[in-house]
């Protein structure tokens, strides 16, 4: 296969490398895959990847064909390597026969040479100079400030299938629905009249103080919107002290919600007000407002690319430039909480309808 060239024919059987495991870095991926779709409507289309990323074969089914699971490498951080697994697992690969293989992991830097081993005709996606690049035609040098849904998307565009929107999606069902009406402390919110605190993240280093979370909560539900907070079954702890800190009552709906409750729970909001983190992304799809604080990240990689919907916010608090000085971080601190209520306060006097 050539590059999408009049005359030239398109890929029947593709691969999509992305082996990563969170919720954002999976849902950046969509519209990149839309346009693949888009393109290749008759083709099929493998996701190579790991366990976390079967919600896209769920929620995408136009989109994607199969998911194969990943072994892992070594260097990857997302997995632990099972070498025993990567001879067979490089021959189930090959045997497929790939017309082409699209690296959308990463710069490239370990894993070109991991999808060139894949036995596809072709192989796309970016590389860093100076590095391996399998194709100089199919394949694009590594940016490394620009939005994660664009990276994605021109490495599609880069073989000349048209992007189709940068938006994110997810479709909710009605099972999802189906889930939420029946927690009983559901029943006690009125949609559109709650706000959606999240204050957990991948690692410690990417969560805001839940001292600051807790002053947001409370001056939010000053204006007599209920407070809602989320999180996994593994920050229930981490929910349960935000509450305990928090002098406002709040429903805490942590480990309580499968990914597709929390997207129905999420449609229902007011605002979310979380960390940088997969559920910013989910908030994104489901054109949710937020205001998403980043401590760590970057946020010309990861905020909405909506900026009017989706406010980012730099904790300085959590910056390494600040010195380690009580008195400056409570002060950078007040200065954080200010920001993130004065953009709170502001998406929530925007009018709009409330989704039900």
């Amino acid at each position: 296969m050539a590059k999408n060239t009049p005359g030239i024919a398109l890929p029947q059987k593709v691969a999509v490398f992305r082996a990563l495991r969170g919720l954002g870095d999976l849902l950046c991926a969509v519209p990149a895959l839309r346009a693949l779709r888009a393109a290749l409507p008759r083709a099929e289309i493998w996701l190579v990847g790991l366990d976390e990323a079967s919600f896209l074969l769920e929620r995408f089914p136009d989109f994607l064909d199969e998911l194969i699971l990943f072994p892992g490498w070594p260097g990857m951080p997302e997995k632990v390597p099972q070498p025993a697994e990567v001879p067979h697992f490089l021959s189930e690969m090959q045997s497929r026969r790939f017309d082409l293989a699209i690296q959308m992991h990463g710069s490239g830097a370990v894993f070109n040479a991991v999808t060139a081993l894949f036995g596809a005709s072709c192989n796309a996606g970016q590389y860093l100079p100076g590095n391996f690049c399998p194709d100089p035609a199919r394949f694009i040098p590594y940016e490394g400030r620009i939005p994660e849904v664009r990276r994605c998307l021109k490495i599609v565009e880069n073989l000349g299938f048209a992007a189709q929107g940068e938006n994110l999606d997810f479709p909710v069902t009605s099972l999802d629905n189906a889930e939420l009406s029946k927690l009983s402390e559901f029943k006690e919110l009125e949609p559109g009249n709650f706000i959606v605190i999240h204050p957990g993240a991948s690692t410690p280093d990417r969560r805001w103080p839940l001292e600051f979370f807790g002053a947001v909560g409370d001056a939010l539900a000053a204006r007599g919107i209920r407070i809602v907070l989320t999180g996994s079954a593994a920050e229930i702890g981490l929910t349960r002290e935000l509450a305990r800190r928090m002098s406002s009552p709040v429903i805490n709906l942590a480990g309580t919600l499968s990914l597709g409750g929390l997207a129905a729970l999420l449609q229902k909001t007011r605002l979310l007000i979380c960390n940088d983190t997969g559920v910013s992304h989910l908030a994104d799809a489901l054109k949710v407002k937020s205001v998403v604080i980043f401590s760590r990240s970057d946020p010309i990689l990861w905020a909405p690319l909506d900026r009017q919907l989706h406010r980012a916010v730099m904790a300085p608090a959590q910056k390494g430039a600040i010195p380690p000085h009580e008195t400056l971080r409570m002060l950078s601190g007040r200065m954080a909480v200010a920001q993130v209520l004065s953009e709170a306060h502001e998406l929530l006097n925007q009018t709009d309808l409330i989704k039900v």
